[in-house]
């Protein structure tokens, strides 16, 4: 996807839905690293998937400035944004309104 509507900056983004016990290895970070190298070469990197990262892909996503997207961080990015959720139920906390009880009688 182009970062800016100019198309200057590009960002390379891989989705897997993967079965959530699923331990994604260092080996498939390097392979989308490898794809970003191009044409054209391409600065930045998002790997999304519903599984989990090993500590090896972690790492190595860090040092090649891969921002990556477990289960659990595109579950609670879900929830912040609103995607693909709905709200159950919403509960109201009231307090003393004390211009209600003013003296200005």
């Amino acid at each position: 996807i182009h970062e800016d509507k100019l198309g200057f900056n590009l960002i390379y983004i891989q989705a897997k839905r993967w079965n959530p016990d699923v331990t994604i290895g260092k080996p498939e970070i390097q392979k989308f690293f490898g794809a970003m190298m191009g044409p054209p070469r391409v600065e930045k990197g998002l790997f999304i998937t519903t599984a989990k990262f090993s500590k090896g892909a972690k790492e190595y996503a860090d040092a090649q400035h891969i921002i990556l997207v477990d289960g659990q961080k595109l579950t609670s990015l879900m929830i912040e944004c609103g995607l693909g959720v709905s709200v159950q139920k919403v509960y109201q906390i009231k307090r003393i309104d004390s211009d209600y009880f003013s003296d200005s009688l």
